[in-house]
């Protein structure tokens, strides 16, 4: 597998619900995560919603005085509630094209809370890492164990030599919302879980 060199961290895509789930933590996570983005000097890169946590951390970020970059298909612009006061919104023709775009425009890619929505992205991220098409880092914030069943089916899959060594999948978890932007940002590497880079 190829080298992989960290870049410099400077725009963060956030992978989350278009709900807020059933705890309130949940979106609590999503403001601490958004303060701390704005607080650190990141910008955002987000799917472009109002509703659920993603309008949460995004409308943070915005009001703590940071930058966010919103990208969405036509066809959710009305169902999401497009948030018109994101620094830039980007409206793409389709599914496919807004994901490469999030990819083109984050430097690391986090992971709160949602749905299958959230679980498809985090995972395709994950396996383009395993490919070698990036080296930029991937969080889950684990919020109340949220993202328990998916770190055990990861453990699983390595114990039945489905995640290879070469061929590893590689993450940080973060169990606050605290930890988040520091995992990203490499300074706290040793508190947090990680799968194998």
């Amino acid at each position: 597998m190829p080298t992989r060199i960290m870049a410099a961290i400077r725009s963060v895509c956030v992978y989350c619900g278009s709900g807020e789930g059933q705890n309130p933590a949940y979106a609590h996570a999503a403001r601490v995560v958004g303060r701390a983005l704005a607080a650190a000097g990141l910008r955002l890169v987000y799917g472009g919603g109002n509703l659920g946590l993603m309008g949460i951390v995004a409308r943070t970020v915005i009001d703590e005085g940071g930058t966010v970059i919103g990208i969405i298909p036509q066809f959710l612009s009305e169902r999401e509630h497009m948030l018109h006061d994101v620094h830039e919104m980007i409206v793409t023709d389709n599914m496919h094209q807004r994901k490469m775009m999030m990819f083109d425009r984050a430097d690391a890619f986090v992971a709160l809370p949602g749905g299958v929505g959230t679980l498809e992205e985090l995972i395709e991220m994950m396996t383009w890492y395993q490919l070698g098409q990036h080296s930029k880092p991937i969080v889950l914030a684990n919020i109340n164990g949220f993202w328990a069943p998916l770190l055990s089916l990861l453990e699983h899959m390595r114990a039945e030599s489905f995640i290879r060594e070469g061929f590893d999948v590689s993450y940080r978890v973060a169990d606050t919302a605290e930890d988040v932007v520091p995992l990203v940002t490499g300074e706290h590497r040793t508190s947090a879980t990680a799968g194998p880079a």
